[in-house]
């Protein structure tokens, strides 16, 4: 049997850890000519487990579906208010799951209406060219056409403004961030 949580136990966020705080997403701010000729989106998955949303913060692209699976022991209500897509799945328990289809480009913000702790991204492109940034805050947004683009890079709570890059033809380009 589980200990019963005491007065300060409820309602505290499990802590996120460092290299989850750090993720980023770096994007092209505009997508290169025939970018939407192939958009099938797919699915993926934000779990909900020890009161969080895993992950934090999740790029996709527009048609995609995202499951919202319950692997806590008790029920959780997934909502956002977001502009791009507003959306309340109700409450269910451990073990089931919802899930939601992103037909809009834009930012969602995902909580929780048990428990207000709980809060996530989910950023939606019209283009694939984005990446999320790994543990050690590298990226590769793989088979960007040759040209010269903007690149944004986004972290919550802020973002970059838009650099020039010149991708070669049949080439590589590198570009660093800082996000304070």
């Amino acid at each position: 049997m589980a200990r019963r949580p005491g007065v300060a136990d409820l309602g505290t966020p499990a802590g996120r850890d460092i290299p989850d705080l750090l993720r980023s997403v770096v994007y092209l701010e505009s997508a290169p000519r025939g970018a939407f000729e192939t958009n099938e989106g797919g699915h993926v998955v934000m779990d909900q487990r020890n009161e969080t949303f895993a992950p934090h913060v999740l790029a996709i692209t527009t048609g995609t579906t995202v499951d919202f699976p319950n692997s806590d022991a008790f029920y959780h209500n997934v909502f956002s208010l977001s502009k791009t897509k507003p959306f309340d799945l109700g409450r269910y328990a451990a073990g089931h799951s919802r899930q939601v289809r992103f037909d809009r480009a834009g930012i969602v913000r995902v909580f929780c209406d048990i428990h207000s702790h709980m809060n996530a991204f989910i950023l939606v492109f019209s283009h694939p060219f984005f990446a999320i940034t790994d543990v050690e805050g590298r990226y590769r947004i793989e088979n960007v056409p040759p040209g010269t683009y903007g690149v944004m890079a986004w972290n919550e709570g802020t973002s970059s403004d838009a650099r020039p890059i010149t991708v070669p033809d049949g080439g590589v380009a590198e570009l660093d961030f800082t996000l304070r």
